[in-house]
């Protein structure tokens, strides 16, 4: 089995055995992952006790510190909610919003398309079922299992996933035990569709087949495939009006309802689900009916998620408070991860990426040829020849421009058109759907085809299993779903032939290249340049060096502002009854303009649209609404302490209306809820300590100074410079002699002459190392960070007694500043800077004496980061330079879109202002 399998079997062991099944939100809660020392987090003393009693608290807190492959925090607005508001947070209920507020275990397995997700859920079932045989009524382990695709695409997918069935259990677990495993299991294909007539009693054919395994009650060992739609179709019932549906449908929720019934009978089931970032709506109404019929009816055990693209097409809001939400694009319940870079040169083809601007033709033409040349001959070890896919989007396309084109282009290389290219669409009234091209795209990937070029419409995007396809060409916007670019282009990358250098080709238009480089970024943390032939796009062993001892780099001290918050409690009995006679609880809504125009864009009129939706209330349900939103603070007995004032309330913001009482529409029903709740707090303020404290940081930390395998054009300067680098601080080499003058002074050593000042040392060519590289090589995030370096700051202080050196790779500098903007008369925390460069001086000692901190970010970071920029240029450079009461830090910083030039005349005119130079 592959790396990628067998590090999921692992994580799903963990989760099995060390975890017990137990769902993520209770495994947080519980503090199952936490390993942070709350005694090292700058945290109010309020906070720090919260933290010590509270392994929820500390669980979302690190939660908010993970950090993505970048290493970019992925929630920082939450890590600074929690510190203010850790009193206020319910933790439970955070974390249940977060794994989707659902009680039965939930995990989400992702791998990329390759790595053999179909025989990891085998894997899976195996192992459960090897447990169970052992301890049968131990509920971590599943008996049966239901292996669902999304409704969408289950004419792609069903059929792979018939592939569990060739499992061999041998691979995971030792003879004879996976031989009686083997024929423990019962595979059934709920693929049918027609009404079954052999039974009086079950109508839903499916259902009957797994009725047939009689006892249900003690079954152990049935797989069942199906799609997702079978079993979550709305359940119809004698309330509704049959009219409302047509006769096909009532047919199928009928049979639906069946399936399920029989469904939620199964002992110990889990439901395992592939490519579950495609169920959406579909998938919440698979919950539905998880939780409301399967999980009360018998011991539910698990459902498994499995998918390459873990991601929602558009972020979901996480509401924290009323105050306070996030926004996810994640699914939460992801427990492995399997980078697809990971995966090229390992289990994937690499693939070559070209794209153009050309027009559909063009594309075609240059990919269909280059295709033809790198691969027309390649036949690989298992006999399938190599093929190219052309996504054509219409038919209409493929018709009348694609395959003439791609027929003229074949046939110049001697090949019959007829013989090597398929067309594959549904058909439509003016093109029927090409004949017997069901059956020669099914048989791609064996022997028997001969095709090496498919035409394709709306067909083979994702679930498309031929490992013979080497080539894909997107040649135009719309040829396959927006959002499936990625998926669509790695339709050529699964690998042939087990452990072989094979590679891909694929030819995008500019549109498609830009669509898959955001995904790319989106959804793998990776550039379509890192994408694109791996393994020679420069992804190596960096060799490097630390030079710490070499330049004498000592420790930089420092001032840092530090900001505590103690909470006071101002008045703690505060009148309820006299807060809730205030008008200001009675928030109204927020008015909604509509603007009317005509066809010239002329305003004809505005008016105000009205909010028509009538909810009924009452005044129980709605004290019982305040009380639950408070989440524990508060209950429905506090509440009746002022009964009389929430009763005028309540008057004032409904309606009676047709002997029911609705919600006034003009209110903010959510706000006054809050605003009641805030009545029964007690006023609190705070009391905030500000003090400068010392500090010292070193500028690489040694004990995270790797060497790592990535792009080199990241880093400066090259690898061989290093080494040259090295090299002379070791010991500058001596100056190559002739063969006349090493005679020479084998001569004048002859003669007891001292010949020492004859072997002069080469000229230094890096005479540069003596003013900066405290580690080598730097990497830089951007070009700018690079050529600021090496062309602008050094050759303007090669003359200078002063030294620069990188400090903005924050995984290796101590030298990081909290920053914070003040609001009103109060301190609000804003996050750590990482200066970019730091230009010393040095006093007699050797020690730092002066520094310039420099910044080379664009304008995106000046706007998103301005408070920081502000701290940094005002509070920190002041508050040091009184601490140390002489100017010892100054801030410049260097926007990207002043020319070299201008940056250039701004750096020179900084140090001579401050180094006095």
């Amino acid at each position: 089995m592959r790396d990628a399998q067998l590090e999921a079997i692992k994580t799903y062991l963990f989760l099995k055995i060390a975890c017990r099944n137990k769902p993520l939100w209770e495994l947080f809660l519980n503090g199952m992952f936490n390993d942070m020392n709350v005694e090292e987090l700058e945290l109010t003393e309020n906070v720090r006790q919260i933290f010590n009693n509270n392994k929820a608290a500390i669980a979302l807190f690190q939660y908010a510190r993970l950090k993505d492959k970048k290493g970019k925090q992925l929630a920082p607005e939450l890590e600074s909610y929690i510190k203010q508001h850790a009193d206020e947070i319910d933790f439970e209920a955070a974390f249940k919003k977060i794994f989707y507020g659902v009680s039965y275990t939930d995990y989400l397995f992702s791998l990329p398309m390759g790595a053999g997700k179909t025989y990891l859920m085998a894997a899976y079932i195996y192992l459960d079922l090897y447990f169970a045989q052992n301890e049968p009524n131990n509920p971590c382990f599943a008996h049966n299992f239901m292996v669902m695709a999304p409704s969408g695409l289950k004419s792609s997918i069903v059929p792979s996933l018939k592939h569990i069935k060739e499992f061999d259990p041998s691979w995971i677990i030792p003879e004879p035990t996976a031989t009686q495993l083997r024929r423990l299991i019962k595979f059934e294909i709920l693929d049918e569709q027609k009404t079954a007539n052999k039974s009086n009693q079950i109508k839903n054919p499916n259902a009957q087949k797994i009725n047939n395994h009689q006892p249900l009650e003690d079954l152990m060992g049935l797989v069942a495939i199906t799609n997702a739609e079978k079993v979550i179709l709305d359940r119809y019932n004698t309330d509704q009006d049959p009219s409302l549906f047509t006769e096909e449908e009532l047919k199928k929720i009928e049979l639906a309802n069946e399936l399920r019934d029989i469904i939620g009978v199964l002992p110990n089931l889990a439901i395992y689900i592939d490519e579950v970032h495609h169920a959406a709506d579909g998938e919440i109404k698979l919950r539905q009916v998880i939780t409301s019929e399967w999980t009360k009816k018998n011991m539910f055990n698990s459902v498994l998620g499995f998918s390459g693209t873990p991601y929602l097409e558009s972020a979901e809001r996480l509401n924290f408070s009323e105050e306070f939400s996030i926004k996810n694009t994640d699914l939460a319940n992801v427990v492995y991860y399997y980078p697809l870079i990971e995966g090229i040169d390992n289990f994937l083809k690499n693939p070559d990426v070209k794209f153009t601007d050309n027009n559909t033709e063009t594309i075609v033409t240059n990919g269909v040829k280059e295709f033809l040349e790198k691969y027309g001959d390649l036949v690989y070890a298992n006999g399938t020849c190599a093929k190219l896919a052309i996504y054509c989007g219409q038919i209409e396309t493929l018709e009348e421009i694609i395959y003439p084109l791609v027929a003229e282009i074949v046939s110049s290389y001697g090949l019959n058109p007829t013989d090597v290219i398929l067309k594959y669409h549904g058909g439509n009234k003016e093109y029927p759907q090409p004949e017997g091209s069901k059956t020669a795209f099914a048989s791609l990937d064996t022997t028997l085809s001969k095709i090496k070029i498919i035409l394709l419409v709306q067909i083979g995007k994702e679930g498309w299993d031929c490992k013979s396809l080497t080539g894909v060409i997107l040649p135009q916007k719309g040829v396959c779903p927006t959002n499936m670019v990625l998926q669509t282009s790695c339709r050529c990358l699964r690998q042939v032939v087990k452990n072989s250098k094979e590679t891909a080709l694929i030819w995008l238009n500019k549109f498609n290249a830009d669509k898959l480089n955001r995904q790319l970024e989106q959804q793998q943390n990776i550039t379509l340049k890192e994408f694109s032939n791996k393994s020679s796009s420069g992804s190596k062993m960096i060799e490097r060096f630390s030079r710490m001892e070499h330049m004498k780099v000592p420790p930089i001290d420092f001032y840092q502002l530090k900001v505590s918050y103690e909470t006071l409690i101002i008045d703690d009995a505060n009148n309820p009854a006299k807060r809730l006679q205030d008008d200001r609880v009675l928030a109204l809504s927020d008015i909604s303009l509509v603007h009317q125009q005509d066809m010239e864009g002329k305003e004809i009129k505005t008016y105000e649209q009205e909010n028509e939706e009538n909810v009924r209330t009452s005044f129980r349900w709605w004290l019982q609404q305040i009380a639950k939103e408070s989440f524990g603070t508060l209950t429905v007995s506090d509440l009746k302490s002022c009964e009389k004032e929430l009763k005028d309330i309540f008057a004032k913001i409904t309606t009676e209306k047709d002997d029911a009482t609705i919600e006034n529409n003009k209110f903010n029903h959510q706000r006054i809820r809050s605003l009641i709740r805030q009545a029964f707090a007690p006023i609190r303020d705070f009391k905030v300590t500000e003090e400068v404290v010392p500090e010292q940081a070193n500028l690489l930390q040694i004990e995270k100074f790797i060497s790592p395998v990535e792009n080199s054009e990241k880093f400066y300067p090259d690898q061989q410079s290093v080494n040259e680098i090295i090299t002379w601080d070791a010991k500058p080499p001596q100056q190559e002699l002739t063969p006349e003058q090493k005679a020479k002074i084998e001569e004048l050593k002859a003669m007891g002459v001292d010949v020492s000042a004859l072997l002069k040392p080469k000229t230094d060519p890096y005479p540069e190392r003596n003013q900066t590289y405290h580690y080598l090589p730097y990497r830089f995030d951007s070009g700018l960070e690079m050529r600021f370096l090496s062309e602008e700051i050094l050759p303007l202080i090669k003359d200078k007694d002063l030294e620069v050196y990188f400090n903005g790779d924050d995984t290796l500098t101590e030298f990081k500043i909290n920053c914070y903007a003040k609001s009103g008369n109060k301190w609000q925390y804003r996050g750590k800077y990482v200066p970019d460069f730091l230009l010393i001086s040095r006093n007699a000692a050797k020690q730092i004496d002066k520094v310039i901190i420099i910044e080379t970010k664009g304008e995106g970071f000046a706007a998103k980061f301005k408070d920081r920029l502000d701290f940094m240029q005002n509070e920190f450079v002041q508050k040091n330079n009184d601490a140390f009461g002489y100017k010892r830090f100054d801030f410049l910083y260097l926007e990207d879109t002043l020319s070299a030039e201008q940056r250039r005349k701004k750096t020179i005119q900084a140090i001579n202002d401050f180094f006095n130079m």
